[in-house]
């Protein structure tokens, strides 16, 4: 029998990653008793049970002890019971928009700041992270993806893959993205915003792709880039890094950007143990 236990930080996906496995044949079991995870895993481990997928959800609760938690899944392994534990984590301040815009109250802080739920919740849960097979950071990630990252994982049976890599073009004039762990600025190429013909498209068509590729810095620009993340990645992820947000912005975010995000997502796609996405915040606004 497969056993997945999933848990995170409230307001991380963890009800959403129950339901997902639900859709994909997992028995689910969400906000078990703790006094109940014992049995519970005897009976569906029995022989001869029709279960053969079970995931069981499991959070933090104000009215119980989450070390309780910790005993019990240590006294399963050692009875020789074997299961996988898929984490469900966002950052502090995407965890903290969540709350405001559902107007829910944290657990662990009914009556004060959400922010000091948050704080604590991450010191308790701190060593079950740490302990976890699977961590998936949805910070930036769609349903859709999460969907795609979970039938990856436990359904296609691929190699997990612990680092998500997040390529973001965006318009300098707009902001650096709030998010973004590594920016750079691609302003020291020529700007196709003043060529008539080039104005009002994008990085997403070629003939803005044609112009901006054609001065050598650009293909240089990629290749140093390449490099450096071939270094960067493998030290992040061995530090236990889990998402990796890298901007490229030009003026506006619609031309230099957007083909530069676009040919290194081409450069590193398929090419290394790590997810990748790309998103182009500025194209759908004006220049």
């Amino acid at each position: 029998m497969k056993l997945v236990i999933v848990t995170g930080m409230s307001g991380g996906g963890k009800r959403t990653a129950v339901k997902m496995l639900e859709d994909v044949g997992f028995y689910c079991v969400d906000n078990l008793p703790v006094s109940f995870i014992e049995k519970f895993v005897e009976l569906v481990s029995a022989p001869n049970t029709e279960v053969t997928k079970v995931a069981l959800g499991l959070d933090v609760r104000a009215n119980q002890s989450f070390e309780e938690v910790e005993r019990i899944l240590e006294s399963l392994r050692n009875n020789g019971y074997s299961f996988e534990i898929l984490f469900m984590d966002a950052s502090d301040q995407v965890l903290l928009k969540r709350y405001k815009e559902t107007r829910r109250v944290h657990p662990l802080s009914p009556d004060g700041r959400v922010e000091d739920g948050i704080h604590r919740e991450r010191e308790i849960l701190r060593k079950i992270k740490s302990e976890a097979d699977y961590v998936i950071d949805t910070s930036s990630l769609l349903t859709r993806e999460l969907k795609e990252e979970l039938d990856r994982i436990f359904v296609q049976n691929k190699k997990y893959n612990s680092l998500m890599i997040n390529i973001v073009s965006f318009g300098f004039k707009n902001g650096i993205p709030a998010d973004a762990d590594l920016v750079f600025d691609v302003r020291f190429l020529p700007n196709p915003f003043y060529i008539d013909e080039l104005k009002h498209k994008t990085g997403n068509d070629k003939e803005v792709q044609d112009y901006v590729m054609q001065f050598k810095e650009a293909g240089q620009f990629v290749d140093k880039l390449v490099d450096l993340l071939a270094f960067l990645i493998p030290n992040y992820v061995k530090e236990g890094k889990y998402q990796l947000v890298i901007g490229i912005g030009c003026t506006g975010g619609k031309h230099r950007s957007v083909t530069l995000a676009n040919e290194l997502y081409r450069c590193m796609k398929d090419k290394g143990d790590y997810g990748l996405k790309i998103t182009h915040r500025d194209v759908v606004q004006g220049i």
